[in-house]
């Protein structure tokens, strides 16, 4: 059995061997943390892009899309709390040199804990069999309400001193806790101290004249300051939403695993505004909708699960994440909150200009309160990768590495290959290319044997792959093979663009 991390090492390398992910600036030994996406990974992310932006904007008739520039002015970050409170907690260890964010060390502590109340789950589950009851034991075992009470003390204590900037007590925690640097094993830390998280450039061809402003840490606020623009030129009711793609940038302390966790990033969010008092109906509604969308890729539930926020942003009345079980275990994916009316109202007062909604039903203006969908690209393109990735051992001993994407965000829809490089075989291949490539992203190829060729192809989880052989010239019939079965069945020409059609239909 591979254990996680020898598979998250594996899925890593394999996303460099296929062209799907690269190093930024390799030949230059790379830049941390920066990452490519080849010529596989950005057909993949592009469908993933697609399939977002279908379901939000095309599916809806009350959202619409935009594209905000990655530069805004520099009161936007001020207004939006950005500039004062966008911060994380740092920590050094003096012996290994190592930099760590003081919030993630205490729950990874917290994570061995909950470590050990599953060890105790499992324990007792082995000793009672079938009669076992999980939720009887978690609520009785005193073993375990130890363990869940130590877990509620940490957690109550960490963000109340992250709350008022009691940095000195988040150090304290930490040193009461034992916690050592995981690389050097050393308690000798510094002092815990805010790290701003924003990029700053300047503006202006002059250096002394230049403003300072900010690369965009999130693509929201692009949105809330063209609130106003949006909903006037589409003649938008409440409630109504507005969608965005784009790159983010946050100077992470600690940038690790690979592109979970990057400098720069890609995001996909939605701005959902609705009458106040009814935010949280409308919070309900999305989180069943966004789970919704990524059942809809074909992963199984069993990856995914709700996690409600412990600690809600300033501006925020209810929080939850969607998190997939990553080879690193479960972390966030997606963030669905209720931001309520502190954007537009904070834009506002900063802005002087009056950002409000006449509502014709009710006879009133008012600041619209906010609901808040925010999902990782790229984190979406680890987990669909992730998950897809198969290794099997086949029935004559042999093995195959097969990315089973589901069809619809393949980046290769289908494989055109002729059997053999000579008695027109390639010509008649091109042929059936040529009729498929308006209607599919196609792939051609006639280097290696067949089986080799094959193999490449499932590398990449391309769904069909159409064999022309001399058959072909005879009946104008192809074999057909699909990439999780590897069955092949004999199929006119004047079929393939059906058979091809039905299966990549979105759920």
């Amino acid at each position: 059995m591979v254990n996680n991390e020898d598979r998250f090492k594996k899925i890593i390398a394999h996303a460099k061997e296929y062209g799907f992910v690269f190093q930024s600036s390799e030949i230059y030994d790379g830049l941390a943390a920066t990452y490519d996406y080849g010529q596989y990974g950005v057909e993949l992310k592009n469908n993933i892009k697609n399939y977002w932006w279908k379901s939000m904007v095309q599916y809806h008739e009350n959202i619409v899309g935009i594209d905000a520039a990655i530069f805004m002015h520099p009161t936007t970050w001020k207004a939006s709390g950005h500039v004062d409170a966008f911060n994380d907690p740092m920590i050094d260890n003096k012996d290994s040199k190592k930099r760590y964010r003081a919030d993630v060390l205490v729950e990874d502590h917290i994570a061995k804990i909950e470590g050990k109340i599953q060890k105790e789950v499992k324990k007792a589950a082995k000793r009672f069999g079938e009669s076992f009851d999980e939720q009887q034991f978690l609520s009785t075992n005193p073993r375990v309400l130890k363990y869940q009470k130590q877990i509620e003390s940490i957690k109550k204590r960490l963000y109340s001193s992250l709350e008022d900037e009691r940095l000195d007590d988040v150090k304290r925690l930490i040193e009461e806790l034992g916690i050592v640097d995981p690389v050097s094993g050393s308690r000798n830390w510094t002092e815990v101290r805010q790290f701003n998280l924003m990029f700053s450039t300047q503006l202006g061809s002059l250096s002394e004249d230049a403003n300072k402003i900010y690369l965009r840490p999130e693509t929201a606020q692009g949105i809330f300051v063209n609130y106003l623009n949006v909903q006037k030129t589409g003649r938008m009711k409440i409630p109504f939403g507005i969608a965005q793609m784009g790159k983010a940038f946050r100077n992470e302390i600690v940038a690790r695993q690979f592109i979970f966790r990057m400098r720069e990033f890609e995001q996909m969010e939605m701005q959902f505004f609705v009458r106040p008092g009814e935010e949280l109906k409308w919070f309900e509604y999305w989180k069943e909708q966004r789970m919704k969308w990524h059942l809809g890729m074909g992963i199984p539930a069993s990856e995914y699960r709700f996690h409600e926020h412990d600690n809600l942003a300033h501006y925020a009345n209810a929080a939850f994440d969607i998190e997939f079980n990553f080879p690193m275990g479960f972390k966030e994916l997606e963030g669905i909150h209720s931001r309520t009316d502190f954007d537009l109202k904070s834009h506002q007062e900063h802005s002087g200009k009056k950002i409000q909604y006449f509502d014709p039903e009710l006879n009133e203006s008012y600041v619209p309160y906010v609901v808040e969908t925010s999902i990782g690209l790229d984190r979406t393109f680890l987990a669909v990768l992730s998950y897809a990735y198969t290794e099997e051992k086949l029935e004559d001993g042999s093995e195959r590495v097969v990315l089973k994407i589901p069809p619809f965000l393949a980046p290769i829809k289908a494989a055109v290959l002729p059997l053999v490089k000579k008695d027109g075989l390639p010509e008649k291949a091109l042929e059936v290319f040529d009729g498929l490539k308006y209607d599919y992203l196609c792939f051609y190829e006639e280097k290696d044997s067949i089986g080799k060729r094959y193999r490449r192809q499932d590398a990449i989880g391309t769904p069909y792959c159409i064999t022309v052989d001399h058959k072909t010239l005879e009946d104008n019939t192809v074999t057909i093979r699909e990439r999780d079965t590897m069955k092949q069945e004999r199929v006119g020409i004047d079929k393939i663009s059906e058979i091809i059609s039905t299966r990549l239909k979105e759920k």
